[in-house]
């Protein structure tokens, strides 16, 4: 059994591993890796606004304080929220119960450490070891030694103001209309309530979470509510978060929209021309565009690729001492603001750099070619090893052949669902779309 994915824990509610009972032993597994007698033994809990969320978090505090570790419970707040509050509380520990961007009857675990990074591999080797050892229900603490539970009341507020002090003191945004698109997730009162409090005009949309609809036809993967309200309403720019909003993919004052390259490149340019950009390098992964990279080239940057997964381009980052990256998906990594992918400070960041340099988004994209790139995900009952299905690996050849040298071809499972991703990206588009379609019907005959 394997628990942990590229994002932690995800599964189908009440469905191995997602199951009161072994979550519960999860909780257990994290408070017997986590405790130490000389600290204050304090694990703190966030979650997205998913219906499992509060199964999930009683099973989770149960086995954590079972182990004699302290919970605090800070309720819906964004991933990065999580992660900021652990660090700036010094607590062991934080822990996010989202699914992120997958539909609500999924739901997952995230855990930070101590530093608001993402757990080692080593770390959730041992949990997993744990949660499957029967030893782990022998030699519990008893009587006063268990641990107990309190609620942090103002932990958005807190959030929100950390958000606010990313920028000038003397920044507001009073001549922007903004749309937020909130995807009935964690940022449904953090994003809106922060560019009210700096002064924009908000037309907030998708920011009535009931349980059942986080992710649902909207937010960072559904853009097409977003586009078309910028455009009826004559908003400057849109915002859309996903459901646990470490993501932010915009859309122009046209509609049209900027991903996570976009995004990288327009800050990433920003902070060279400020002589802030860390040894003038950005991490990204294999999924970026080649045209993101030809146009950080062009502006002396360097780009370093890391596997998909926002933890794989932070440990990127660290072992190449640079600060800023990010994924194409919309996850941007500034750690000079925060240690994961932090939706409502990117889009702040991009705001202020539309008011400083006094352009529009599109007009600040206008110089980045992105090549036609196709990304496809099948849907399989089961993830075989690309590297053993000789179908796969015949049509990767003949279409690889087929772009030279002017393109780029990825298959890979995802980390988080029975799917398989293609992506083939080059300088025609007709030929990418018939290349990719020879590749996906290569991955359905190998994965009946």
């Amino acid at each position: 059994m394997k628990l942990f994915g590229t994002d932690g824990i995800r599964g189908k509610v009440n469905s191995h591993p997602i199951t009161p009972e072994t979550v519960l032993k999860i909780g257990m597994a994290i408070g017997r890796t986590l405790y130490h007698k000389r600290a204050r033994n304090m694990i703190l809990i966030g979650k997205d606004t998913r219906l499992s969320g509060y199964m999930i978090e009683s099973a989770l505090t149960s086995g954590i304080c079972s182990m004699g570790m302290n919970v605090t419970l800070v309720g819906p707040i964004p991933t990065p929220g999580v992660a900021y509050l652990t660090r700036t509380l010094r607590l062991d520990a934080g822990i996010v119960i989202s699914a992120s961007h997958n539909p609500f009857e999924d739901n997952g675990i995230k855990i930070f450490s101590g530093m608001g990074f993402k757990l080692p591999d080593e770390q959730e080797q041992e949990i997993e070891r744990l949660v499957l050892d029967e030893e782990l229900l022998q030699n519990r603490p008893e009587g006063s030694l268990i641990g107990k539970a309190f609620r942090l009341a103002d932990a958005t507020g807190r959030y929100i103001e950390y958000v606010k002090s990313t920028i000038p003191r003397t920044v507001d945004f009073e001549e922007f209309k903004i749309v937020v698109d909130c995807a009935n997730g964690s940022t449904y009162k953090v994003t809106p309530t922060l560019l009210r409090e700096l002064g924009a005009v908000i037309i907030s949309i998708n920011d009535k979470p009931n349980g059942t609809n986080i992710n649902a036809d909207c937010g960072a993967l559904y853009l097409n509510k977003l586009s078309e309200a910028v455009k009826k309403t004559q908003a400057h720019l849109g915002i859309a978060h996903d459901g646990d909003g470490d993501r932010t993919i915009f859309c122009d004052e046209n509609g049209n929209i900027i991903d996570g390259d976009l995004i990288m490149a327009i800050w990433a340019r920003d902070l060279k021309n400020d002589g802030l950009l860390k040894n003038n390098t950005v991490v990204s992964t294999v999924m970026s565009n080649l045209g993101f990279e030809h146009y950080l080239n062009s502006c002396g940057i360097t780009l370093l690729r890391s596997q998909v997964g926002d933890r794989y381009v932070v440990e990127q980052m660290l072992k190449s001492d640079c600060a800023f990256g990010g994924e194409q998906s919309g996850h941007i990594i500034s750690l000079n603001h925060n240690t994961t992918g932090d939706g409502p400070i990117t889009a702040l960041q991009i705001l202020n750099i539309m008011k400083k340099t006094n352009k529009t988004l599109s007009e600040l994209v206008s110089g980045i070619t992105l090549y036609p790139q196709i990304l496809k995900n099948i849907p399989v009952k089961c993830k075989k090893d690309i590297n053993q299905c000789p179908d796969i690996i015949n049509a990767m050849t003949l279409a690889q052949e087929r772009l030279k040298d002017k393109g780029r071809i990825l298959v890979r499972p995802s980390g988080t669902e029975m799917k398989i991703r293609v992506m083939v990206e080059g300088q025609d588009e007709a030929l990418v779309a018939e290349i990719t379609e020879d590749i996906c019907q290569a991955v359905q005959r190998s994965m009946e």
